[in-house]
């Protein structure tokens, strides 16, 4: 197993924002770089390895002496970087722009604030469309004097609606700047800064940083709410005594991690929460990374990591068209690329159909039947009337298609999903030259597609997946950045009802899926269990469970992590051990235990984290590292228990890894 060790990059990187783009990573960060330029850059393809480039944009001419945390999003083409400038003491939001990742930036001239002191842009994009802009500003009437963060609607790139509204204002003690700060005539002076914000199961969760950056006291908390436009300020979780934050120091080891932003790894499942914290001799804010996921409603980041951790799960396949002949891409992999008219040739980390043909292909076969795929596409040429996009073939042909059309009076995106067709029309004007990220995620029979991270359709299909293409007709397109993932994620909120229309085949018991969770409701009746597949050979498994109702002292539920062909395969089964609660390995002849925190409370979801390598399953319950157990070689399925107990479980997540799906 590859691994990492934070910091991930030992030198100055403070407060880093990640963009992820055709696959690949740069990180953005606070102040002057080595080669007088403001907000140094840095690249990577893993989170893990990085180089450092250029700084992004040269500095004012007026004298400016702070360039903070500045945030790149990309759209239609241009890369616009929000920053916050000034002399501390007055600091304002502004723009810039690029036509590259690697810029260089120019500031567009747009100053998006008045307020004397606003920091920390972060632009947050919802399903509808809308935008938003979140930043940090300071309240000198709140009852906790100090620096907190507010929203406000952005009308276009440039302009704000001006009706900031409060987010997160200070209210506890871990939240403190200075007790006496001088600069502001001697108050008890508070800091909640670093806005970054996300979206799951129709909740919007603001991370943010408290407290003094320079000092053991920073870390990173969050804040909830169910509408965006609440005129009410977001719930806050931490209150630094019964609930800590979820990145805070640990004294001797990690001091004041913090001002965070979230990027999806290379495999396109699992998030990674990107940070700074201090060096070992104080000397700098250095590159940091962790999982960062949710356990039911609640937010956790598995950190900040001390020891070595998984390296991020790389994709099944990817291709970055590096120049060699199409012919030959994906060589060394089972997976191959084949050609169907047209006129196919690589560079610029791209694969490029030139030609005008009526229909031109490039297809990958030998799927598995459920998969992420994520990849960047553009038309050479917004002229022509044609189309391109990407199609998925089952058994009785194809069986997805996204396309987008260029013809006068058409909608430019359409979807079909078993033969049920969807067109739509994308505002800000669509720019068909501009590279747009595509991503769907197949799970046996059912599929869902995303285009510039926004939701488009999701239905099923018949059969499974065993091929994906390219596509073109009549227009000359470009792809790049692509990667395929193995294995699937499951949050139980699309089809309710039966298990078995997500793809579970119950075994035993009454599951049932509602409100988010699959369940198995009946605590007096035989052992449960239910499983799902595909079969993988080294895969991740990720689950949030909680117990809902027991029968008896010996009630509980559990995991089948590694099912053979056979449906043979360890069972783990989390139940009462004396005075607390373990995991048990439950064998064909004999049992180990693994107690559980003192802390641990079944009634609450908690996560529980599975990793097949071979013969070898390695287990956690979320950072924590449990033990291990030997499980067959060979592809294996999940299944999941309950032992006279009611039990739900919010999540299921496979990933498979080492690139053999």
């Amino acid at each position: 197993m590859t691994t990492y060790l934070n910091p991930v990059h030992d030198r100055p990187c403070p407060d880093p924002f990640v963009l992820k783009h055709r696959g690949e990573y740069w990180c953005y960060t606070t102040g002057f770089w080595h080669d007088g330029r403001c907000f140094g850059i840095l690249h990577s393809r893993d989170l893990v390895n990085w180089r450092e480039l250029n700084g992004a944009m040269e500095p004012f001419a007026d004298g400016s002496t702070c360039y903070w945390a500045p945030e790149v999003t990309y759209d239609n083409g241009r890369f616009l970087m929000y920053y916050s400038v000034g002399n501390e003491t007055r600091m304002h939001i502004r723009v810039a722009a690029a036509s590259r990742p690697a810029g260089p930036f120019v500031d567009t001239g747009h100053a998006l604030t008045t307020q004397e002191f606003a920091i920390d842009p972060h632009v947050f994009i919802d399903e509808d469309g809308a935008r938003y802009l979140f930043y940090a500003t300071d309240f000198l009437e709140h009852t906790h004097i100090g620096t907190g963060t507010v929203v406000d609607r952005m009308l276009d790139e440039f302009t704000l609606a001006g009706r900031p509204r409060p987010v997160t204002r200070a209210k506890y003690d871990w939240q403190v700047y200075d007790p006496n700060r001088a600069e502001k005539g001697g108050v008890r002076w508070h800091t909640v800064e670093g806005p970054f914000v996300l979206k799951r199961k129709g909740a919007y969760y603001q991370m943010f940083s408290g407290g003094n950056w320079k000092n053991v006291t920073y870390g990173v908390s969050y804040a909830i709410t169910r509408d965006v436009g609440n005129s009410e300020e977001w719930a806050q979780v931490a209150d630094g005594e019964k609930v800590l934050p979820i990145l805070r120091t640990i004294p001797g080891l990690v001091t004041g991690p913090g001002h965070n932003s979230v990027a999806r790894g290379p495999d396109n499942r699992q998030l990674f929460c990107v940070y700074h914290r201090w060096s070992g001799d104080g000397s700098a804010r250095v590159l940091a990374i962790d999982r960062q996921d949710w356990v039911g409603e609640q937010m956790t980041v598995l950190g900040p990591s001390t020891t070595s951790q998984p390296a991020p799960n790389l994709p099944t396949f990817a291709d970055f068209f590096e120049g060699r002949p199409p012919a030959q891409s994906g060589h060394g992999s089972r997976f191959q690329w084949k050609y169907e008219g047209g006129k196919w040739v690589t560079g610029d980390q791209e694969l490029a159909q030139e030609s005008l043909a009526s229909r031109a292909v490039a297809r990958l076969s030998t799927l598995t039947p459920s998969f992420a795929v994520e990849v960047s596409l553009r038309a050479l040429e917004a002229e022509s009337p044609g189309s391109y996009g990407v199609s998925i073939s089952g058994d009785e042909g194809e069986a997805v298609r996204f396309r987008v059309e260029l013809a006068e009076g058409a909608k430019p995106i359409s979807c079909a999903i078993g033969g049920r067709e969807e067109s739509f029309e994308v505002a800000p004007p669509f720019q068909a030259t501009a590279y747009h990220l595509f991503r769907a995620e197949v799970d046996g029979s059912f599929a869902r597609l995303w285009l510039d991270g926004r939701p488009l359709c999701g239905g099923r299909f018949e059969g499974e997946a065993n091929a994906l293409a390219l596509v073109t007709e009549r227009l000359g397109a470009a792809y790049s950045g692509f990667a395929l993932t193995g294995g699937w994620e499951d949050l139980f909120v699309d089809q309710p009802g039966d298990p078995e229309r997500s793809g579970w085949r119950a075994v035993r018991g009454d599951w049932k899926v509602g409100e988010g969770h699959l369940a198995q409701p009946d605590e007096e009746g035989e052992d449960a269990m239910i499983d799902k597949g595909p079969p993988f050979d080294s895969y991740e498994m990720v689950v949030n469970a909680r117990l809902d109702k027991a029968a008896s002292a010996e009630s509980g539920y559990g995991f089948y992590p590694a099912l053979d062909r056979e449906g043979r395969g360890p069972l783990l089964v989390v139940s009462r051990e004396g005075d607390g609660w373990s995991v048990r390995v439950e064998g064909d002849l004999t049992s180990v235990v693994f107690p559980l925190p003192p802390s641990f409370d079944p009634f609450r979801h908690q996560q529980f984290r599975f990793r097949k390598e071979g013969a070898r399953l390695l287990f956690q319950w979320e950072a924590e590292t449990l033990g291990e157990a030997e499980v067959g070689l060979g592809p294996a399925r999940v299944g999941l228990y309950t032992r006279r107990a009611a039990a739900s479980f919010e999540m299921v997540r496979v990933t498979a890894t080492g690139r053999n799906a």
